[in-house]
């Protein structure tokens, strides 16, 4: 019976130190915090390390524009329903959050050498009034560039004035777009040569991805500032 005291205090201490080496072994030891405990309640595939995601630059674009470039990212409307999205050094200039596109043509005209918008609007191309395209585009200044996306139909009300205003911007396409086409363009006012920024899809019933209409367009790039804008 004397001994029950002293076993008491043997078997007490035997289990602190039982319970301090598991609690060791669990947590790593002093300063490794849980790392190994937290590893006994991890799965295989959680310990899988991420892989990282893809930086994005301006606009989304995968890479930076070089310097004195602008970068930009531009999306024609899909049918008649989702409208076109025109972005400029990560600056919405047209999108139908900013409630500033409609069917037709959506352009923005901006100033090619600080890349600030000018001024941003939609034209009506089946049911409008060609003259208020004819009075927005007839008096550029020298290096204004000029974005353009359609939505919906952009070349019902289009005359031979348009077609050769947009031709001198830079356009290939413009002489011929059609009936609901899908087109962008980025094109600039005293240009000599044809733009490399532009995209264009016929609407044809054999290739359309929508019914009634082709595939929406997406561009981007980087254009190089201009040396001269009015």
């Amino acid at each position: 019976m004397r001994l029950a005291g002293p076993l008491r205090i043997v078997v007490l201490v035997v289990a602190v130190g039982l319970t301090w080496i598991i609690v060791s072994i669990l947590l790593g030891g002093p300063g490794d915090g849980f790392p190994r405990i937290q590893h006994l309640f991890t799965s295989p595939e959680s310990s899988v390390t991420a892989e990282p995601r893809a930086r994005k630059y301006k606009c989304g674009l995968p890479q930076p524009c070089p310097e004195e470039h602008l970068a930009f990212r531009m999306v024609s409307g899909a049918a008649n329903v989702i409208g076109p999205k025109i972005c400029l050094e990560d600056k919405m200039l047209m999108s139908s959050v900013k409630d500033n596109v409609g069917r037709g043509l959506n352009i923005a005209l901006v100033n090619g050498v600080s890349g600030e918008l000018i001024e941003a609007r939609a034209f009506d191309m089946w049911a409008g009034d060609v003259n208020n395209l004819l009075k927005f585009i007839r008096p550029l200044h020298e290096g204004t560039l000029v974005f353009v996306a359609s939505y919906d139909d952009p070349a019902t009300k289009m005359n031979e004035e348009t077609r050769k205003l947009f031709s001198e911007l830079g356009s290939r396409n413009a002489k011929e777009l059609a009936f609901r086409d899908s087109w962008v363009f980025v094109g600039a006012k005293g240009v000599q040569n044809k733009s490399p920024f532009e995209q264009h899809v016929k609407n044809s019933k054999h290739t359309n991805k929508y019914e009634g209409w082709p595939e929406a367009l997406e561009m981007e790039g980087c254009i190089p500032r201009r040396s001269v804008a009015g």
